[in-house]
């Protein structure tokens, strides 16, 4: 009897589907055994991953430094922002201090840096990444968090920036890049097969840049902005050297949000 697939699970947010299409689409080499695929909302895949339910799969940062007893943080396929990340925003007019915030998960990076760089207490209103924008622009919300492509146009959705949190870390975090997304693997696989899975990835991004027009469907397909120039200037944001090997950089930077979700950790000006 042959052995059960890999189960492997990202967001559809541009930059996990550019890294992976070359892997999805078998024009680069896997890590050796059949794997299946599956999308969904990074929070989703959070809670799935806190269930064991995968055997690699996309974790917010602040997720998977929770989850490391059970899954290993891989050396690839993360997105670290250099000055930029999530973006907080509210209607044209709306109040200064956001009693309420739509947010995208509450176990999400963007969610902690937030709850660390907003002075005043509010009230987290959890849903699905793609529904914060209309709840805010609808009044739902005081306030909102975009994450993935839509936090480049929030204009497009009548909304106006108020906090920009790739440059709040920027500030606070002495030019150590802001760790939002990595791929995690379970533990109870075998190193090499772990090893197996790096390598594949590295492969996949690797096809990736050297052939773009091959995977641009699939990455224009599972997106929820659909203009090239937006998902070219998310990808341009998120999928760097870091990407192929996050190296001391990119433990730095997952240190300093360990230190940052420390209880009593405290809120910049």
């Amino acid at each position: 009897m042959s052995a059960a697939p890999l189960s492997v699970a990202i967001s559809p947010c541009p930059n996990d589907t550019f890294i992976f299409a070359a892997w999805v689409l078998g024009l680069s080499p896997g890590p050796g055994v059949d794997a299946r695929f599956c999308w969904a909302d990074v929070q989703q895949l959070n809670q799935d991953a806190a269930a064991g339910r995968f055997d690699v799969v996309k974790l917010s940062a602040a997720a998977a430094l929770g989850l490391e007893d059970r899954y290993e943080i891989l050396p690839c396929g993360g997105a670290f922002g250099t000055g930029a990340g999530p973006k907080l925003v509210a209607r044209p007019g709306g109040p200064e201090a956001p009693r309420t915030v739509a947010v995208p998960g509450l176990d999400t990076t963007a969610f902690a840096v937030l709850r660390a760089a907003l002075p005043r207490p509010f009230t987290p209103l959890p849903m699905r990444f793609d529904l914060v924008a209309g709840a805010v622009a609808r009044g739902e919300a005081d306030a909102g968090l975009l994450i993935h492509e839509t936090a480049l146009v929030p204009e497009r959705h009548g909304l106006e920036l108020r906090l920009d949190l790739g440059a709040w870390w920027a500030a606070r975090a002495g030019g150590t890049p802001l760790p939002l997304g990595v791929i995690a693997a379970r533990r109870s696989l075998p190193a090499a097969l772990r090893r197996a899975v790096a390598g594949a990835i590295r492969a996949s991004l690797a096809l990736a840049r050297a052939r773009r027009e091959a995977v641009w469907p699939l990455v224009r397909a599972l997106a929820r902005e659909l203009d090239d120039a937006t998902l070219q200037a998310h990808i341009a944001a998120y999928v760097d050297a870091l990407s192929l090997d996050m190296g001391p950089a990119g433990c730095a930077a997952l240190d300093a949000l360990r230190a940052l979700a420390r209880p009593g950790a405290a809120a910049a000006p």
